[in-house]
């Protein structure tokens, strides 16, 4: 990769190379990058810290230098592939050892739910900025927790919102905030799945801290605030029946849930372990624009009243990586929507919705 060129770099990351402009958050390399790089260590090698260690394989400003795992095949597999050094393989045990690799910069949770604030704040006290994968962790007192702790400790605390360096999903919150249809009236905004395997780890409220609210409604949540530039000011909400209740013992199979914003907006959301969705619409004053796919790893596809939307498409975890180690590396402060601070609000409006459900009542949010 030292002779990464700008076009090379685009197609690495995944963008065409026809694309009309490029988003400002991916770095427009004119000459290669030969400087330091961000040091990042995977906790939990999942599916999704899969994805993440191949989104790091064609990054310039960060790359995959430590694991910690609990498996040992996993542990050997993952140094053959990656040239790991043996002194930063860790497991779950012997995890806070890290505080003596220097050459760790970065920790990345990408544990259940239930484990993040556990490595969160034992990765903060061994002097490491840290990255959790959302939901940040299972309720707002633990959020609360890991950003003192992080704060306590001096370092960084980021979470895995991949969408705020996605083109599409950029666009929308343009398209929103800058009124570029007039006022936003009504957004629709879903996502669920088939969950399959009833023994995954998704299914136990133990680990999850809840059902597909918690998984992917989440971004249903995040991409309607972004949409509008604005807080919800009250929630209602209904859980959907149980049609399986062995699979569903624990968390619920669905969920619907509606938002009310200050300038009179509106949003109405469902989540579901039942049933393919993923959708994002939003009806303003002047026309209306949507995404469809709207969530996943892509592609990604829109429209606006005014046509098809025409972006680049990106490697998620390359571009989310690129942006974070960047800020990183100069030294800067996270902007705040990517931080534990945002992690927060999340969550309390999360609690909030299984409030609503549970209580058939408006759950007023300021």
């Amino acid at each position: 990769m030292k002779d990464l060129s700008r076009r090379t770099f685009l197609q690495h990351l995944g963008i065409g190379i026809g694309a009309a402009a490029l988003p400002s958050f991916i770095p427009a390399y004119d000459k290669p990058y030969d400087g330091k790089k961000l040091n990042v260590a995977l906790v939990g090698l999942g599916i999704y810290a899969n994805l993440v260690a191949r989104g790091m394989e064609n990054a310039q400003y960060c790359q995959l230098a430590g694991i910690v795992t609990g498996t040992p095949s996993k542990a050997d597999e993952w140094s053959k592939k990656y040239n790991i050094p043996k002194e930063s393989i860790y497991n779950y045990d012997n995890f806070d050892s890290i505080v003596n690799n220097k050459n760790i910069d970065l920790v990345y949770i990408t544990l259940p739910n239930s484990m993040h604030k556990e490595f969160v704040i034992r990765a903060a006290k061994a002097g490491k900025n840290v990255i959790t994968e959302k939901p940040m962790a299972t309720s707002v007192q633990e959020c609360e927790e890991m950003i003192k702790a992080c704060k306590d400790a001096g370092v960084q605390l980021a979470v895995g919102y991949r969408l705020h360096f996605e083109p599409y999903n950029l666009e929308i919150k343009r398209l929103g905030q800058e009124k570029v249809f007039g006022q936003v009236k009504v957004i629709e905004a879903s996502f669920g799945f088939r969950a399959g395997n009833p023994a995954q780890w998704r299914l136990k409220k133990a680990l999850a801290g809840g059902g597909p609210l918690m998984d992917v409604g989440i971004y249903c949540v995040q991409a309607i605030r972004h949409t509008l530039g604005e807080e919800p000011i009250a929630v209602t909400a209904q859980f959907g029946p149980i049609t399986d209740k062995a699979k569903f013992a624990e968390v619920e199979e669905s969920l619907t849930w509606q938002l009310e914003f200050p300038s009179g907006a509106i949003s109405n959301s469902t989540t579901s372990y039942n049933a393919n969705v993923e959708r994002f619409y939003a009806a303003a004053e002047r026309g209306y624009f949507e995404l469809r796919p709207a969530y996943g790893y892509g592609p990604l596809k829109g429209r606006t009243s005014n046509g098809d939307l025409n972006l680049p498409i990106v490697n998620h975890q390359t571009a989310q990586m690129e942006g974070l180690s960047k800020i990183l590396l100069d030294g800067q402060p996270l902007p705040s929507h990517i931080t534990g601070e945002e992690g927060l609000k999340d969550m309390r409006i999360l609690m909030a919705i299984y409030e609503a459900a549970k209580t058939g009542k408006r759950i007023p949010l300021t």
